[in-house]
């Protein structure tokens, strides 16, 4: 929000005209004004310590700001002066956090005022109205201000209490009006030469565009106004809060989380109270999504006591509302939570916060039908079911699950469906919107209580055709829908290449035992560069409708279909052979989780130290008992027939043929049975073999050599010719591509996950851009299939870029694996395709050839290749 200018006299009014433009050039002619010594007059004294207050304001010294503005209210000798820098003292009071004091202020300077003065102080009482949460009296006292100053004729003026005006719009979702009022705020801000002021004005447009639900125009407006923020060197610490808003809303968790951290450390060394108290919120309201519910605790209730302390009650409910959902996640059922989150929801809502408002009713909903009160819960979800029918996509959503938790309260099931159907499509619209395919990767949390509220449904019915429609419903469903990014981005290109340059020389000076900070640092502030000119590309496309039962047994053929779900903490699975579903209670989630991740270690353990007798028989047991609770429900219906696995979060990783139902049996794995049946209808390309050789990586050479004679025709890369473009370019329309190369997954970021090259890494966001996706891709470096697994079992890493593109399937390895042992398992495997045999049974036979010849660490390797998409 925008503080508005008066009028005085000589230098210290050009000091005060200078303030939004330049503030510290502002500060400098106010103290040349100071200086003048007697002749210079009370009133103009009190123009420049004014002009040093509202410039200090501008470069975030709030204790400097109220001290030179104190004294400005001290030093003015007529009427006008001194309500004109009390008018600026509140301002700044508001900045501070001390609302009361300012409105105070501005209140008592209005009498005093008139014309365009008087419109500054009604738009100055409107901005600590805002500050207050009192939002109809700010936007009353804005239109006011708006008036007077078309009828004076003052286009600074207008264009301030404009801006203010759009941004509380934007804040309570009347985008319409908000965009009007911002773009034209820009418009006359330009005119008037006040650069600083239309980039706020832009900024505040990105705030509209997030709030309305378009994030990448939000994240292309913040990008570009971050430019002229570093062009003006200016900061803006409290538009952290901005940007933490619209990752929230994706959401994008773990990086709300730092920039909440970052944001509350930083306005707390400036002593911004206002909007630390603020941040402090925003870190509790992270901290809540990431299930820290001892911080969101914590920091809601330091957010709430700051608030309480500056008079703004409606942020104070907020706060409250963060507190009370941290209880109610802990499992607190009682009636004193329910009278609080039911009276804090009406709280919110009466003072136009309607997200948060939602949210705690739904609770509050359910909460009552826990502590057996089914009537006061239908009357809280019918509350927020109107929710349905206008907002955000994400609130619209929620109103269709409060419909459908009302209707599920009186038995109707049926109706319940119908409106979880109706949900899930407003999240599919929603998430076309979003180009980049990590952020429809993330989305994918939005949809969670829908459809596990619809798997439930299938699941209590004993419907496996339901329950596997409903898993379908909101699985993998940013794999259905190809990435929008632009192919020819040359800022995103050379953005890329940098940080391809950066990577190698961190792994120089480490070898060279030199510290590799600053290189670390600049490869961080790449990445978060990269994540966000990829985020900024436009939607588009349509998410597939999964396919009934005998769309999927049709193509299925003489294969299994075994898709896992999770049901509350049980684990189960839907089967589908020969056209006939069944449904299967596997046992406690939790227990496979664990036993996979024994089986894992123990499988790493002997491929990286050799045949150790103890990691032998732990991943020999870890293998059966995970064996059991997966299959022996199963087995009578598996008999020996290849199986087609949809597997569930952490089971993603499962090297499934060291098991023993699977060892030597055709396994595909999928990320859903809609992506792996319009993966299967794909007509491979018919371009030529390419097979590729990383550095460093003496048996990488000798394996694409060897496999060269089995396919003659393949293009080769070796040596220096292994670079990023050119392997890129190589991959576009490849029938088969072999990758032989050392191969980096990052857990933390999955798209950041690497192939080394020639020429430095290749990031998995690289893959993005390719045009006509191979037919069949092996990686045979490490850790090349692992996978980061978002809500929703969505899934990111190099697998889900080349599935999301078009790929028909992808070998690679989910464990670390030695390069020269892989050798000839990679010839068997080649050769029996060559011979026509499918990926997976292909490679199947050649793992099964392997282990009766190895040893322990041997059947690990062996174990670690895992066949994707549609083998």
């Amino acid at each position: 929000m925008a503080d508005s200018a008066g009028s005085g006299a000589g230098a210290a009014q050009a000091a005060l005209d200078a303030v939004q433009r330049y503030p510290r050039e502002a500060i400098a002619i106010a103290q040349r004004a100071l200086a003048g010594g007697p002749a210079v007059g009370d009133d103009e004294r009190s123009t420049a310590e004014r002009a040093i207050g509202l410039a200090l304001r501008e470069l975030n010294d709030l204790p400097g700001a109220l001290h030179h503005l104190r004294r400005a209210v001290r030093l003015a000798g007529t009427p006008r002066a001194r309500a004109l820098a009390r008018m600026s003292l509140g301002y700044v009071l508001a900045n501070a956090g001390h609302t009361a004091a300012a409105l105070r202020a501005v209140t008592a300077a209005l009498p005093q005022l008139s014309g365009a003065d008087a419109g500054r102080a009604w738009m100055q009482r409107g901005v600590v109205l805002h500050y207050r949460g009192r939002y109809p009296e700010a936007l009353r006292d804005y239109g006011l201000a708006i008036d007077i100053a078309q009828r004076e004729g003052d286009l600074l003026l207008e264009a301030r209490a404009r801006n203010n005006r759009g941004l509380l719009n934007a804040g309570r979702d009347a985008a319409g009006g908000a965009d009007d009022d911002l773009a034209r705020a820009a418009v006359a801000f330009h005119r008037l030469g006040l650069d600083l002021a239309a980039a706020d004005s832009r900024w505040n447009g990105g705030i509209a565009a997030g709030r309305r639900g378009d994030i990448a125009a939000a994240l292309r407006c913040f990008a570009a106004v971050d430019e002229e923020y570093r062009r003006l060197a200016v900061s803006r610490p409290a538009l952290l809060l901005d940007r933490f808003e619209l990752l929230l809303s994706v959401p994008l968790v773990d990086e709300a989380v730092e920039v909440a951290a970052a944001a509350v450390r930083e306005l707390r060394r400036r002593g911004m109270a206002s909007d630390l108290a603020e941040a402090l919120l925003a870190r509790a309201r992270a901290a809540l999504l990431a299930g820290d519910l001892d911080t969101a605790t914590r920091t809601a209730a330091e957010a709430r006591a700051r608030f309480r302390r500056q008079g703004r009650r409606t942020w104070a409910a907020f706060a409250r509302h963060v507190g009370l959902r941290a209880e109610y996640r802990r499992g607190i059922r009682s009636t004193p939570l329910l009278t609080a989150m039911t009276r804090t929801a009406d709280q919110l809502d009466a003072t136009g916060w309607p997200g948060p408002a939602l949210t705690t009713r739904i609770e509050a909903g359910l909460l009552a039908a826990a502590l057996g009160r089914p009537g006061r819960a239908r009357e809280l979800l019918a509350m927020a079911s109107q929710a349905r029918r206008r907002g955000t996509a994400d609130r619209r959503a929620q109103g269709w699950y409060a419909l459908a938790l009302s209707r599920r309260l009186v038995g109707d099931d049926p109706g319940a469906a119908r409106a979880l159907r109706r949900g899930l499509a407003v999240l599919d619209r929603h998430r076309t919107s979003l180009g980049a395919m990590e952020l429809r990767a993330h989305s994918g949390a939005y949809g969670q209580e829908l459809a596990a509220e619809g798997l439930d449904i299938g699941v209590r019915a004993g419907a496996p055709a339901q329950v596997l429609a409903w898993a379908e419903r909101w699985r993998a469903t940013a794999l259905r829908t190809r990435p929008a990014l632009p192919p020819d981005d040359p800022d995103l290109v050379a953005a890329l290449a940098e940080l391809r340059l950066v990577s190698g020389l961190i792994e120089d000076e480490a070898l060279a035992g030199r510290s590799t900070r600053a290189l670390r640092g600049r490869q961080a502030r790449l990445e978060r560069r990269i994540q966000d000119m990829a985020r900024r590309a436009p939607g588009g496309g349509s998410v597939v409708t999964p396919p009934g039962v005998a769309a999927l047994a049709a193509r299925l053929g003489s294969q299994v279909l075994v898709e896992l779900v999770a049901h509350g903490d049980r684990l189960r699975a839907v089967l589908v052979r020969d056209g006939r579903t069944s449904l299967h209670d596997l046992g406690a989630l939790a227990d496979a989780v664990d036993l996979a991740r024994r089986h894992r270690f123990a499988l790493r353990r002997l491929i990286t130290t050799g045949d150790d007798a103890a990691a032998r028989a732990g991943a020999a047991h870890a293998a059966a008992t995970l064996d059991r609770q997966l299959f022996d429900p199963l087995r009578r219906r598996l008999a020996d027939r290849a199986l087609v696995i949809v597997p569930v979060g952490a089971l993603h990783a499962v090297p499934w043929s060291a098991l023993p139902t699977c060892a030597g049996r055709a396994v595909t794995v999928a990320a859903s049975a809609t992506v792996w049946l319009g993966a299967d209808q794909r007509e491979p390309p018919a371009g030529p073999p390419v097979l590729a050789a990383g550095p460093r990586l003496p048996a990488a050479h000798t394996e694409v050599r060897r496999l060269a004679q089995v396919l003659p025709a393949a293009r080769l890369l070796t040596g220096p010719e292994t670079t990023a473009a050119a392997l890129t370019a190589a991959l576009d329309g490849a029938g088969l591509v072999h990758i032989a190369a050392h191969g980096a997954f990052r857990a933390d970021n999955p798209q950041f996950s690497t192939l080394e090259l020639a020429d430095g890494p290749l990031f998995a966001y690289e893959w993005e851009r390719i045009d006509r996706p191979p037919g069949c891709v092996v990686l045979s470096a490490c850790d090349s299939g692992l996978t980061g697994v978002r809500p929703g079992d969505e899934i990111m890493g190099f697998t889900a870029v080349l599935l999301a593109l078009g790929a028909r399937c992808l070998i690679a390895t989910v464990l670390p694996v030695p390069a020269e042992p892989t050798t000839e398992l990679m010839l068997d495997l080649h050769q029996r395709m060559r011979a026509g045999a499918r990926p997976a049974q292909a490679l199947a036979e050649a793992q099964r050839a392997y282990v009766v010849a190895g040893d322990g660490p041997a059947r690990a390797t062996a174990a670690a290749f895992v066949c994707f998409g549609a083998g």
